[in-house]
């Protein structure tokens, strides 16, 4: 299937054809769809960031308290839009769930009117106490939609420097999957040697390939600084893992089920897990992270049109 895009130069590389383009790339390789659906995870309560806003003695950001995460304002749109726009204008998905809760269930009800491809889905919970942790939102998404296809899961405070791209990163997952069917991609970038201990840290082999995922080690317990951001492409067949996981950890703490990097870590033991490089990126955390994320994209991003594509 073509899809037409909207640039009309002769050098495209949309994702899709338009007619005055088809004679011209006809001996080129178009680029096929790998996965259909997209999840961002935006069901976080941002606990950290909202105190940092109350107890900011400038008072220069009360405007953003109350406000998710993922909506925050980020350079000239929200922080998730970013994501949703690149997934589109690319074509890399038709549809991008978006997993919140009930407290700001209405606020992204309100912001996805401008996607008709988004879907808001309500894991329930109204209080960070109550949360069920990110897997068990990934399982939501994977069951209330009956997903059956790759997945990518995105973490909906989360950002990448303008070296990343999702044509990149596709290419990638096609190269991975002529190795094993199986085979999950993931990104990394070298972080500092004192952030070890703030991050997921993957240790990798000559081809890439992900044999090891220490979380937050100490700088002593391992020697890779291979930084894992929450921006996974799961495989068709490694999503029904996703039961055996949850089921596995009923009884545990919340906090063997909260990250997604926790199924991440489970399942490098049972499937191949690939790695696609990229520089760095934004983690909105707390305020400071969020005023440098911000910072970036009103005085540093070069190429917003094309941004993340």
């Amino acid at each position: 299937v073509l899809r037409k895009c909207e640039c009309f130069d002769q050098h495209c590389a949309c994702v899709g054809l338009t007619e005055q383009h088809t004679a011209t790339f006809t001996q080129k390789t178009i680029l096929a769809k790998p996965f259909e659906r997209a999840k961002l995870y935006a069901a976080g309560y941002g606990t950290r960031l909202q105190r940092d806003i109350e107890n900011d003695p400038t008072g220069s950001f009360k405007h953003l308290g109350g406000i998710a995460k993922p909506l925050l304002p980020v350079g000239p749109c929200a922080l998730i839009t970013h994501w949703v726009q690149a997934l589109t204008k690319t074509g890399c998905v038709d549809t991008v769930y978006v997993v919140t809760n009930d407290l700001y269930h209405e606020a992204f009800q309100q912001w996805a009117q401008e996607f008709p491809n988004v879907q808001i889905i309500n894991d329930g919970t109204g209080r960070n106490e109550e949360r069920h942790g990110a897997v068990a939102c990934l399982q939501l998404t994977v069951k209330s939609c009956a997903v059956d296809d790759h997945l990518l899961v995105i973490g909906g405070d989360t950002l990448f420097k303008e070296d990343f791209s999702l044509r990149k990163f596709t290419e990638r997952f096609f190269e991975v999957q002529n190795k094993d069917k199986e085979s999950n991609l993931v990104l990394s970038y070298q972080c500092k040697d004192e952030e070890t201990s703030k991050y997921g840290i993957l240790e990798l082999d000559e081809n890439l390939k992900v044999h090891c995922m220490k979380e937050k080690p100490l700088l002593s317990e391992t020697n890779s600084r291979n930084a894992c951001p929450c921006f996974y492409l799961f495989s068709r067949t490694s999503l029904p893992l996703l039961d055996i996981f949850l089921n596995e950890k009923k009884n545990a703490p919340i906090e063997e089920r909260d990250a997604p990097g926790t199924f991440l870590s489970w399942l490098i033991l049972r499937r191949s897990v690939y790695v696609h490089r990229i520089s760095g990126r934004f983690d909105v955390g707390n305020l400071p992270s969020y005023i440098e994320c911000d910072k970036y994209f009103k005085d540093q991003l070069q190429n917003p049109s094309v941004y993340l594509m």
